[in-house]
Formats: structure tokens, sequence, C-alpha cells
């Protein structure tokens, strides 16, 4: 195997062949990828789907917490678990610059077939483009996501009084990009918290007549996807700053650097609308997930003004509207 990627291993002959199988093929391996033609065919049990995509054009590649691979499967289940379905299959598409190296692409799919087995989440079909030196900044990956919805969940109508719950510190991917964009020297342990949400719809299950709506907050941040959150509610939602997990070392690294932490990206945090009278038992619950150790009510639904609106009452008692992020805070977060 070459230690560069070429033009010719996209062309489609026996050199794009040699990169599926002993990349590709070496890390993703199941019997759906490997016995496809051109395309993967399987069962699937009756009931409801959900079926999501993205792409993912992050810079750096590597950051503290994880790569451009994770954050793409995790992003892709992610997005089908906030939707109330278990993921099964995943479809996966390279773009990757001329003279990539092969020693990173080979640890970026490493990761990624990893998460897939921790998840039981299989990648079964994809493809590789390899354009010319300059076309693209290194390596872009698009992620297709095919799930069941599990035990029928489907959003369910807000009330006043409705818990919001995050399961956990909000921040920490955006944080981490801009530290390392910027080649910032920080102490400390600071890293992204790219990661799956499977393990937490496996702990709601029991708990989710009480859920009634799930969303992540990816770009434009926790205060963003409020906002869409009220805008379907057709309420307002009042926050408590107090109540909002986020370390000590963000805030300080987001003074220094002027971005306001309720609109940095997180990659493995979920925000769930649920019934007031069961929001403590379902944190409870949350909790017991490794990474979800912060997880907290951090607001709830009031009546409607004169428009939906997301407002939080600060640390010192005083008032203050949070509207959707305009503009581009950091872009090629994820």
């Amino acid at each position: 195997m070459d230690n560069y990627i070429k033009l010719i291993h996209g062309n489609g002959g026996k050199d794009t062949n040699h990169l599926i199988e002993e990349i590709f093929y070496k890390h993703f391996n199941n019997e759906l990828l490997v016995n496809s033609l051109d395309s993967s065919v399987f069962k699937v049990s009756q009931g409801k789907m959900a079926f999501t995509t993205d792409s993912f054009v992050v810079k750096p590649l590597f950051f503290s917490g994880g790569n451009i691979g994770k954050l793409a499967v995790c992003g892709t289940i992610n997005d089908l678990v906030v939707s109330g379905a278990r993921p099964l299959y995943l479809s996966c598409g390279f773009i990757i610059e001329e003279g990539f190296p092969m020693n990173l692409l080979e640890k970026i799919v490493h990761t990624m077939g990893k998460i897939c087995k921790e998840t039981g989440v299989k990648i079964v079909t994809g493809d590789t483009k390899v354009v010319e030196k300059g076309a693209v900044d290194g390596l872009f990956i698009n992620t297709s996501g095919i799930g069941i919805i599990n035990r029928g969940y489907e959003p369910k109508p807000i009330k006043k009084g409705d818990n919001i719950i995050v399961t956990g510190g909000i921040a920490e991917h955006g944080t981490t990009i801009a530290i390392e964009r910027y080649k910032m020297k920080v102490k400390g342990n600071l890293k992204s918290d790219c990661m799956p949400l499977t393990k937490v719809m496996d702990k709601l299950e029991k708990h989710i007549s009480s859920v009634k709506l799930m969303k992540d907050p990816t770009r434009g941040g926790l205060a963003t996807a409020l906002n869409e959150i009220a805008q379907f509610a057709e309420m307002d939602i009042h926050l408590l700053e107090e109540q909002i997990p986020i370390k000590k070392e963000m805030v300080s690294v987001n003074q220094l650097i002027g971005l306001d932490p309720l609109y940095l990206a997180c990659e493995g945090r979920m925000i769930l609308v649920v019934d007031q009278n069961e929001g403590q038992n379902i944190v409870k619950e949350i909790r017991k997930c490794e990474g979800c150790e912060d997880a907290k009510i951090i607001g709830s639904l009031v009546n409607i003004g004169s428009a939906p609106t997301v407002f939080i009452e600060t640390f010192i008692g005083g008032k203050r509207i949070l509207g959707p992020l305009e503009g581009a805070m950091l872009p090629r977060i994820c």
C-alpha cells in the first residue's frame, strides 16, 4: 500500500479496490458490506423508519477527543437517536485530496469502525472519490443513516411546566475546535464531548411515554436549539443560568476568545423536553451513562408572550433574551 493517496486510488480500478479492501473493509468489516455489489440489501422489521444524512468538513481533522471520522459516525447516529430511532445502518462517502497520508486515513477509518462496533451499527455501503491537490482541504466525509423508530416514539404536545433537560456539559466541542484552530496553549483536560447517544436512548426506554421532544444542539449550540423548540411548542422557554452545566475552564477560554458558549456546538449532548412529574427521575437515569454525569434540568416551558421566546435568568437575577445564532460564530465546526 502506498504512503499517500493518489488520484489513481479513486479511478475505480485495481488501486481503488486495494484501498477499499485494505483500509475500509479492514475496519468496517461486516457481511452486508463485504457481500454487497451496487447496493446493500437487508431486512427490516415492520414499523416506522428514520433516515438522515450529513456532511462533515471539520477543521482540524484531528482534535482532542476525536477526529472527523468519529464526528461523522456519532453525528449521524445521534440524529437518528433524537428522532426516536435505534440506528442500524450507515452509508459513508469519502472525498479525499490527492497526497493525503494513508496512515491518517487509516486512523480515521479505524475510529469509525470502533464506534460502529461499540454501538452495534453497521456501515453497509460507501463511496470513495479522490480529487486533485487543493480541490478539498484534506478529507470530507458524508454519512447517511437508517434506523427503526423505537417503541413507537413520536413527538408529543408540549405543556406549560414541562422540564428541559440537557444531558451534560455544553460548548465542549466548539471550544475544543476553537482552541486547536487558534493554536492556543491551554492547561487542563479540555476535549470535545463527541460521543454516540445510544446508551442514553437505552436509559430512556422505560420513561419514553414522558419524553415529548428530543434534539441535539450541534451547530448553533444550546441557544439556537432551544429557539427551535420554542417555535415548535409555540411557548416561551425560561432558562436558569446557574443550572446550565458548563466547565469553568470552558467559560474562561470563551471569555478569552470572545465566544458565547451558549451558541457553541455540542456533539455528544441531547436536549429533552419531558413531563415535569418525571424530570428528576429521567435525569437520574441519564446520569448513569458515561459522559452524562452532569445532566440537569435547566429550565421549563412557560406561557407564550407576543412570540415564542427563549430568555435566561442570570446568576444575579437579571433576564436576557437568547435569540438564535446569527451569522457564523466558528465555521467548519463539524
